[in-house]
């Protein structure tokens, strides 16, 4: 199985590149996210790989950083999810904002990848919450940044978060900021106050 590739750009496609290893092309299926990192053609480049390998084909999957590729993997666990279902969700979110709505059970930013409907979006946060931990990204979150016992966000969280939305802001942006602002104010902070600095948080 190959586990990396560097080698030179040779071209790029909507979903892939081709990579130069020693004169052998490889065709690399990325994420959108990990296409606009890429750095010009003929460059060179190292993408952690993932090898899939099919009666029919064998497809090499490029990330880059090994953080994504886990998320690759994790995410097709989850029933109804395969690669391209994966590589949609990661070319919307990064491994980073992937764990904090996966902890968070955040199932409307999930569902903003293309390909991912409401019902899909609650599978994935549902059977991956206890998983995602082991990434540890609940060691680097603050306590209010977690759901509480039920599993749902505090009110005053969940309608912060939505005010900043609608103010233009990304959901996953609007999340860390107002969760950063309820660690800062205390647990009896008002929707008010986490927009206000939530908004401090997004300008500064």
């Amino acid at each position: 199985m190959i586990g990396k590739l560097k080698g030179v750009i040779d071209s790029q496609g909507d979903d892939h590149v081709i990579l130069d290893v020693g004169g052998v092309g490889y065709v690399v299926h990325c994420s959108g996210r990990t296409l606009k990192t890429l750095p010009a053609t003929g460059e060179w480049t190292a993408l952690a790989i993932e090898t899939q390998v099919r009666e029919d084909a064998i497809r090499l999957f490029g990330f880059a950083s090994s953080a994504e590729r886990d998320w690759f993997r994790l995410l097709q666990n989850v029933q109804g999810v395969g690669a391209k279902v994966a590589l949609a969700v990661l070319s919307v979110l990064s491994p980073r904002d992937l764990s904090l709505a996966v902890l968070g059970q955040d199932k409307a930013t999930i569902a903003l990848a293309p390909g991912v409907g409401p019902k899909l979006a609650a599978r994935i946060v549902a059977e991956l919450k206890d998983k995602a931990s082991a990434f540890g990204a609940a060691d680097n979150l603050p306590a209010a940044s977690l759901p509480g016992a039920d599993g749902r966000e505090p009110a005053a969280i969940a309608d912060a978060v939505s005010a900043l939305v609608n103010l233009g802001y990304a959901r996953p942006q609007a999340m860390e900021a107002v969760r950063s602002s309820a660690r800062a104010l205390g647990e009896a902070a008002e929707t008010a106050a986490l927009i206000r600095r939530g908004l401090k948080e997004l300008t500064s």
